[in-house]
């Protein structure tokens, strides 16, 4: 993967969003339904590609999510021969939506700025996720994007205990551990609201995410809001830096990649080689970059 765009092409962002029902997630997987198999293929057929070297579709994704879990504002590139992109790019937009099925849309799609990497470039990922605590379940027309929690909850204890797990930490107690990556995060927010419909939402931000991060983050919230758990005991389990069973991992319908979040167009090289430091905790003394997760 580079940031460098090979000669003769044009690195294309694209902004999209899905519902994750019925996909098995992000990423190309042999069998399965995923996002990027759908519009990939979308793409290869609306501008006429083949297999040809020069002409295959790969995309770069901000985020990749996991199976069940939606986007609103997914950011994906790709890299594409320039006289491709010329005949295509004003129609793009429209051939794709009479393409691509209903459950997953690209809103805008554009030639990127130099240096520009849809995962590595991005300084922030922010996800929501919804819970119903009403006695009677969730709303049927909500059902597929909020979790039903069948506890009341209290909000401001999920608070007090959210802002305990603010900032830079080893996140490797709410992590699934993959050989070779860092666990190390910036929680940058993770907050909690009643809507007025009764729906709380969470809204969990940071630099980047490891998998199951937001779900188990979410899980333990929850046990602190149904009265299982005292408000510190989700920093207890971050400090003891290894997975605690009673940390639920979360079911993945009620959460959403809402937005992701760039530098300036001056910052993108800069910020594409910090992400890919090797991450540590700054009395370890090493650097601080970081890749995407998922969630």
């Amino acid at each position: 993967m580079t940031d460098v765009v090979e000669p003769g092409k044009v690195r294309v962002r694209l902004d999209l969003s899905y519902d994750g029902k019925e996909f098995s997630g992000w990423a190309r997987q042999r069998a399965r339904r995923t996002v990027q198999e759908e519009l990939e293929s979308a793409l290869r057929v609306v501008m006429r590609l083949g297999a040809e070297e020069g002409e295959q579709v790969e995309l770069t994704v901000a985020g990749r999510t996991d199976a069940g879990v939606h986007a609103r504002g997914q950011v994906a590139h790709v890299d594409l021969p320039e006289a491709v992109w010329a005949e295509h790019s004003e129609q793009l937009l429209r051939r794709l939506a009479g393409r691509l099925p209903a459950d997953v849309r690209v809103w805008r799609v554009g030639a990127a700025p130099p240096h520009f990497n849809a995962r590595f470039s991005a300084v922030w990922r922010r996800y929501s996720y919804r819970v119903s605590d009403h006695p009677a379940g969730v709303d049927p027309l909500l059902r597929g994007h909020v979790l039903w929690h069948n506890w009341p909850l209290d909000v401001d204890a999920m608070n007090e205990a959210a802002r305990m797990l603010l900032g830079e930490h080893d996140f490797a107690a709410y992590c699934k551990k993959r050989d070779g990556a860092t666990t190390i995060r910036t929680l940058q927010e993770l907050s909690w609201t009643r809507r007025t419909d009764g729906v709380l939402e969470a809204t969990v931000k940071a630099d980047a995410f490891c998998h199951n991060m937001v779900r188990s983050l979410v899980g333990a919230m929850l046990f602190v809001g149904d009265g299982h758990r005292p408000p510190d005991w989700p920093g207890q389990v971050l400090a003891a830096g290894v997975r605690d069973s009673a940390v639920h991992v979360v079911r993945p319908h009620g959460l959403t990649l809402e937005e992701v979040g760039y530098p300036a167009d001056g910052e993108l090289a800069a910020r594409n080689l910090a992400a890919r430091n090797r991450r540590s905790l700054p009395v370890a003394g090493a650097g601080n970059g970081t890749a995407a997760g998922c969630c």
